[in-house]
C-alpha cells in the first residue's frame, strides 16, 4: 500500500473516532489543514463522501462507518505488531494505557506501578479513571480493570486483587440523630450518599446477599457523587450513610469515626481483574506490568 494511502486512512480513522478535526489533529500531531487535505484526497480517490461536516460536529457517513468498521481493526493490529517489534530491544519501552475505576487505581494499579517504573525508565503508563464500562478496543486502551464478574467473555483476564467486601457505614454523629437500620430495606428511610454510574446514566443500587437471597436497594439522599473520595468525606462529616469498599473504611472503623452496619449482608465477591483483547500482541513492557500486577494470594 502506498504510504500516502496509509496516511490518509490513519487520518480518516482519527477524525471518525474523535468526531472532531481539532482533537484528531492534536492526537496525530499534525495541523488541521493537513488533516482536511488528507481527508479530501481520500474521498476524491474513493469517489464517496466519508464524513458529514457541520459547523459544530463531524460524523461518518454510511460509507465512512463501513470503512472505519472494516479497516480500523486491521490498522490497529498493524500498529500493535509494530509496537511489539520496536519493543524487542534491550530495554522494555513504550506507553501502556489502562482504564480503571478510582478504587482499583489507588489500591491495585498504583502500588504495582510504583514498584515497577523505577526499574524501567523507558516505560510510560497512562491510567484513565473512569467508572463507566469502557470499550477498551474502541478507546484504544491496552487494558482495563473491572471486577471479575463484569469482564466480557471474549477478553483475556488476569486476577490482580483479592476478594472484596462492601460495607455500609455511618458516623456516630449521624446515629445520634437517627436509629440504626437493621435490614437493607430499612435504608430507604435514611439519608444515603449515592454514586452515579456514567455507563447506565443512573444511580448505583446497593447490593446485598444473605443465605442465598440477593437484594438490590435503590437508596435516596441529599448527596450524589461520582467519586469515592467525596463519599468518604460526606459520611465522615455525618451527612448520611455510605456504601464503600471494606478496605477504605477499616481504619475509620478501628478509631471509632465510623460504625459498620449489616456486615452479615455483605459477603465477599470476586475482586479486580485486568482484561485485554485476545488478539493483541503483548509488548515486553505490557508483559512486565502484567506480571507485576498478577495476584498471587
Amino acid at each position: 500500500m502506498p504510504r500516502d494511502n496509509l496516511n490518509e486512512l490513519t487520518a480518516f480513522l482519527a477524525v471518525a473516532r474523535e468526531k472532531s478535526f481539532t482533537r484528531a489533529a492534536a492526537k496525530l500531531g499534525v495541523s488541521q489543514s493537513a488533516l482536511s487535505h488528507a481527508l479530501r484526497s481520500l474521498e476524491e480517490r474513493l469517489g464517496v463522501r466519508l464524513l458529514t461536516r457541520t459547523t459544530r460536529s463531524v460524523s461518518p457517513t454510511e460509507a465512512g462507518e463501513r470503512l472505519a468498521r472494516t479497516v480500523g481493526p486491521r490498522l490497529d493490529e498493524i500498529e500493535s505488531e509494530l509496537a511489539a517489534l520496536s519493543a524487542l530491544r534491550e530495554k522494555p519501552a513504550g506507553t501502556i494505557r489502562i482504564t480503571a475505576g478510582e478504587h482499583s487505581a489507588d489500591t491495585v494499579l498504583w502500588p504495582a506501578i510504583a514498584r515497577l517504573l523505577p526499574q524501567y525508565p523507558d516505560i510510560r503508563v497512562e491510567i484513565v479513571v473512569d467508572y463507566g464500562l469502557t470499550d477498551i478496543v474502541a478507546g484504544r486502551y491496552d487494558a482495563g480493570v473491572r471486577l471479575g464478574e463484569q469482564v466480557a467473555r471474549d477478553m483475556i483476564t488476569v486476577r490482580i486483587g483479592p476478594d472484596m467486601r462492601m460495607a455500609v457505614v455511618g458516623s456516630p454523629a449521624y446515629f445520634a440523630r437517627r436509629p440504626k437500620p437493621r435490614t437493607p430495606q430499612d435504608l430507604t428511610d435514611h439519608n444515603c450518599i449515592n454514586l452515579r454510574l456514567p455507563t447506565h446514566g443512573g444511580l448505583y443500587a446497593w447490593e446485598f446477599e444473605k443465605a442465598g437471597r440477593e437484594l438490590k436497594v435503590r437508596v435516596d439522599g441529599q448527596l450524589i457523587f461520582n467519586t469515592a473520595g467525596l463519599r468518604m468525606n460526606a459520611v465522615l462529616a455525618g451527612v448520611g450513610l455510605a456504601y464503600l469498599p471494606e478496605d477504605q473504611v477499616t481504619a475509620h472503623l478501628a478509631d471509632g469515626r465510623l460504625l459498620r452496619l449489616m456486615a452479615d449482608w455483605c459477603p465477599p465477591f470476586p475482586g479486580y481483574h485486568l482484561y485485554y483483547p485476545s488478539r493483541r500482541q503483548a509488548t515486553p513492557a505490557f508483559t512486565l506490568l502484567l506480571d507485576a500486577l498478577r495476584y498471587r494470594g
